[in-house]
């Protein structure tokens, strides 16, 4: 797989943890096959400093926005974006006219299916499976594979933008947009720059650059970045807000104006056409 999809063997590791929890946010059943022994090397090497509690909270976020949104909503069309090792397509409660698309490299796939494939796992929606290279033009892909666009869809980026340059989130915006219909929504976590400056992580974050997957991207005003590509930032949380994993999280949550704060972004904007 290319490096930076082994991220999601971490992610899976993560997410097995949790859900042998007692007080789980959430079960994911498949996590611990999917994330194979290198997602639990990886997650032991990296998982300091809150990282597995943040999958943790971030994971639940993104479920109860595909429930707000699909489940309890009219959206029916669903894209995981770099969907690397995630199991919502198999272990939530979908609306049974839901499709949803997984879009990530095609080598992540062939080892993911093959995992699938030996768990005898079976989705609880219409899932499918799209190869292509993120950093490209990719919607001719996802139209191959059924997807409408004059339909709204739940975008869900997951892990992602700190993996990109400025130019590459800024285009990847720009492309979901022109994906997009009216009602379209856009759910996601998104990085601070100040947590990319801040003395703190520094540490973990020269460790992920030396084995080059280094965290590049990220926005102190998020509001103001995604409203350029015509997303309008709807809902804004960090962890340990009250319903954003208050009591999990290992960290202080400050008030906005507190300059200079590392902070994990956690948001829906919805698309203004």
């Amino acid at each position: 797989m290319e490096a930076v999809s082994h991220t999601s063997q971490w992610t899976a590791a993560a997410r097995a943890l949790e859900t042998e929890r007692d007080d789980a946010l959430f079960r994911d059943d498949l996590a611990r096959p999917l994330a194979s022994e290198t997602g639990f090397d990886l997650l032991k090497k990296y998982g300091g400093g809150g990282l597995a509690d943040f999958v943790s909270i971030r994971t639940k976020y993104l479920d109860d926005a595909i429930a707000t949104h699909v489940r309890d909503g009219r959206i029916r069309q669903v894209v995981l974006i770099a969907a690397g090792m995630d199991a919502r397509a198999f272990r939530l409660t979908w609306p049974t006219d839901a499709v949803v698309y997984e879009v990530d490299h095609s080598a992540l796939f062939e080892v993911k299916e093959g995992r699938l494939a030996d768990l005898d796992a079976k989705p609880s929606v219409d899932r499918r499976v799209v190869g292509a290279d993120l950093t490209k033009p990719w919607l001719p892909s996802l139209y191959e594979a059924g997807f409408d666009p004059e339909k709204p869809t739940l975008w869900v980026a997951e892990a992602l933008l700190f993996f990109l340059t400025d130019d590459q989130v800024r285009g990847l915006l720009d492309l979901l947009a022109e994906g997009s219909a009216p009602g379209s929504v856009l759910a996601l976590d998104v990085l601070s720059e100040s947590l990319l400056k801040n003395i703190g992580t520094q540490l973990f974050l020269n460790a992920l650059k030396a084995d080059g997957i280094p965290w590049l991207f990220g926005t102190d005003d998020p509001e103001g970045y995604f409203a350029l590509s015509g997303w309008q930032v709807n809902r804004l949380n960090e962890p340990g807000e009250e319903g954003i994993g208050k009591g999990r999280w290992p960290y202080e949550v400050f008030p906005r104006d507190v300059p200079g704060i590392a902070r994990n972004w956690l948001l829906h904007a919805e698309y203004q056409g």
